[in-house]
């Protein structure tokens, strides 16, 4: 069972990447095209965001002591 909730997980992280780097690549575009200052530090600041979401999920799942293990 917990192979199919880290798949979950995985998939979760797969999109939350996808995203940033999405994100990534619109800031480059933005620049190349001269794009307005404040559309680009939107994008930036999304882009740490989704930055942050991925650690915390990194944090909450992956490096996360189960509840069962917390106890003696």
């Amino acid at each position: 069972m917990d192979e199919e909730h880290f798949a979950e997980i995985d998939a979760t992280m797969l999109y939350i990447e996808e995203a940033r780097a999405r994100t990534e690549r619109a800031i480059a575009a933005l620049r190349r095209g001269g794009g307005e200052q404040h559309l680009i530090d939107a994008l930036e600041e999304t882009q740490q965001q989704l930055s942050d979401v991925a650690r915390d999920l990194r944090q909450g799942t992956l490096f996360a002591v189960p509840s069962g293990q917390t106890t003696l």
